[in-house]
């Protein structure tokens, strides 16, 4: 018997870990991390991971997992949660993802298009020459290769326009043909609720401006500090991670401290308007979609599960 999925997702810090330890201590379930960022071992507290003692709670798994030196990406993470899903379903467990990367959901759920894996030599290629001509110019370069994957995208969202730039340069296919392809699946189950939390967007980032200012206090310099040691490539995901760039800056001297903390607020604020925008647009079926935070609810609520 195969167990329902659960996923508990919206924007980031509008308190999606409790209501998932609370949802999983009254349906027998573990909880699996669906956030980008927080597979990182390097990123704890910059990424708001788990407590021990929520994992003391619950048993939680895929946070803190990957190095820092490894360009991970959707589809690793896919493999990874389908081996949980299939290891919680012999123990007749129920998995519950949290976390409010919309692209891992989705493409878990859905599949992705099987385009081949580019080597670091073109990752390299796209990097160099966007940094010849510039956003402006590299966007209508990409635009000339292929204009229908590019409709949906907009200008500064560089990792993508270089996705489909290195596709397309080391395929001589277009990104949208390889679209095209029959989706690789990763899971066959597709009994699964999501439970999505879009609350007021003001006090969301209220909250978020708060969560800020506790990393900064609980540490959030002194890990990136040790994050920089390690000397990895500054165009790996880890290195992107909301945060990062700012506090980098700011170890530098290029930059203060308070302007530092007002650089992370604004584009972790930037990140919570996005995932509303994505969320609204999605086609994923909705088990139920809440206008509250999680821990505004009704302490009934989970008996409508």
């Amino acid at each position: 018997m195969k167990n329902t999925i659960y996923f508990i997702t919206g924007p980031t810090a509008s308190g999606k870990s409790k209501f998932a330890i609370d949802l999983s201590k009254k349906i027998k379930g573990e909880i699996v991390n669906a956030d980008s960022m927080q597979i990182y071992k390097e990123l704890k507290i910059i990424t708001a991971r788990p407590s021990q003692l929520d994992n003391k709670k619950i048993k939680h798994h895929l946070y803190g997992y990957v190095d820092g030196s490894n360009r991970y990406n959707v589809e690793k993470w896919c493999q990874d949660a389908s081996k949980v899903i299939e290891s919680l379903n012999k123990k007749n467990i129920n998995p519950i993802f949290v976390g409010g990367t919309g692209l891992y959901i989705d493409t878990l759920i859905n599949g992705i298009a099987s385009i081949p894996s580019v080597p670091e030599t073109i990752r390299n290629d796209s990097k160099n020459l966007l940094e010849k001509v510039g956003k402006e110019e590299f966007y209508k370069i990409v635009k000339k290769i292929d204009e229908d994957s590019i409709k949906l995208i907009f200008p500064n969202d560089i990792q993508r326009l270089r996705r489909i730039w290195e596709v397309f340069n080391y395929t001589n296919k277009k990104f949208s043909e390889w679209k095209k392809n029959k989706n690789k699946k990763f899971i066959t189950s597709l009994d699964y609720k999501i439970f999505l939390f879009l609350p007021d967007r003001k006090k969301n980032y209220e909250r978020v401006n708060k969560r800020v200012l506790t990393m900064i206090k609980s540490g959030a310099i002194e890990e990136i500090e040790k994050l920089l040691k390690l000397n990895y490539n500054k165009d790996l995901p880890i290195m992107r991670a909301h945060g990062v760039p700012e506090i980098s800056a700011y170890l530098k001297n290029k930059i203060t401290l308070e302007d530092c903390i007002k650089k992370i607020q604004l584009v972790t604020r930037h990140y919570v308007k996005r995932q509303n925008t994505w969320w609204n647009s999605s086609n994923l079926q909705i088990f139920k979609k809440i206008k509250e935070f999680p821990d505004n609810l009704d302490k009934n609520f989970l008996n409508l599960v």
